[in-house]
């Protein structure tokens, strides 16, 4: 009986034993745990300080943006609204000089009418074409033999001539340009298949 009283002593010194590594272990993996979730709890607050800051830099720059587009926006108002008035005292400036010229041509024409014009009209359209030279309008009136350029030139018709065909016999009207840029077209007539 002996021998069952010390296996029992025994049984129950391993029960012990087993309960106690199974309690370390618990502790062993609670304390683990503990650790792991405490670490994931600094993550989460690092990331939810991240964001926060992320977010306040995204409102930063939103904030930024729209007071540029709204800076940009007067600035264009303002832009257009100065050239528009840059536009306005230009021909404010240009009829300044214009209107003179057609008084001159009023004047002419309130002449009797037994009275020699001519001079008077030749010397308005010397002022007249100083206006334009002044503001940089120059004449467009090809010379006889000149290539046709479908830029400056609108042909009238085609008519026979000595002229080389495709080339300017008359110019009907003279054309004017300013800067480089056609503002009205010279009509012209063209030699046609009759040139030589």
């Amino acid at each position: 009986m002996h021998e069952d009283a010390a296996e029992e002593t025994a049984d129950a010194s391993d029960e012990g034993r087993e309960e106690r590594d199974l309690a370390d272990r618990v502790a062993e993996y609670d304390a683990e745990l503990g650790a792991a979730v405490e670490d994931l709890e600094a993550r989460v607050d690092e990331l939810e300080a991240e964001l926060s800051e992320t977010e306040a830099r995204a409102a930063d720059l939103e904030s930024r943006l729209k007071r540029k587009q709204a800076d940009f926006q007067n600035y264009k108002k303002r832009a257009k609204k100065r050239q528009e008035e840059l536009k306005e005292r230009a021909t404010e400036d240009f009829l300044t000089r214009l209107v003179p010229v057609r008084d001159d041509l009023v004047r002419a024409l309130d002449q009797d009418e037994d009275v020699d014009i001519r001079d008077g009209v030749e010397s308005t359209l010397e002022e007249f074409d100083h206006v334009l030279d002044e503001e940089g309008v120059t004449p467009i009136q090809p010379n006889p033999g000149t290539e046709v350029d479908p830029v400056r030139h609108q042909v009238m018709m085609r008519v026979e001539s000595d002229q080389p065909e495709g080339t300017v016999v008359d110019v009907y009207r003279p054309g004017y340009e300013m800067a480089g840029t056609v503002i009205q077209e010279a009509q012209v007539t063209v030699s046609g298949e009759g040139g030589a």
